[in-house]
């Protein structure tokens, strides 16, 4: 089932940005991208998301990966289901089209854990944001403190 997608408005004299302090997720470009536009509806991580953050807002921390060349930056807010197991190479890759993870592809296949259990975290409604924020470069789940 697709997520929910919205846009924010931007920020004027009459609609001011509201300050607000979420967990954040460290997510790379371009797969933030592709989450913020509805096309990713799995993220893909090798643990599960932790259950105090299910169905929680999020922000979503978008980091240029080995090729970028930007600084980490909050592009919106996505809250997660309930995280499942895949339980074989064979059903992680046939939610490729959820994921967008394709084999060979990059440090997130199935092969690049090593052994370690891949886990699929339901996207059920993401905010994209018309203005980016800057955000502190930390690893995993970090709190962000009043971005906007």
């Amino acid at each position: 089932m697709p997520h929910k997608t919205t846009k924010n408005r931007k920020a004027t004299a009459d609609a001011p940005i509201r300050k607000r302090t979420l967990p954040g997720l460290n997510i790379q470009a371009p797969w933030s991208q592709n989450i913020l536009e509805g096309n990713k509806t799995i993220e893909t991580r090798f643990y599960p998301l932790p259950k105090k953050y299910i169905g929680k807002e999020m922000f979503i921390i978008e980091t240029p990966g080995k090729k970028g060349r930007f600084k980490a930056r909050i592009v919106g807010t996505v809250v997660f289901g309930e995280p499942f197991e895949y339980d074989s190479e064979q059903s992680f890759y046939r939610d490729r089209r959820k994921h967008l993870v394709a084999a060979q592809s990059s440090d997130f296949t199935w092969e690049s854990g090593k052994g370690k259990t891949k886990w699929g975290w339901p996207i059920l409604k993401v905010e994209a944001f018309n203005l980016d924020l800057p955000a502190r470069l930390k690893r995993g789940i970090i709190f962000t403190q009043h971005v906007f």
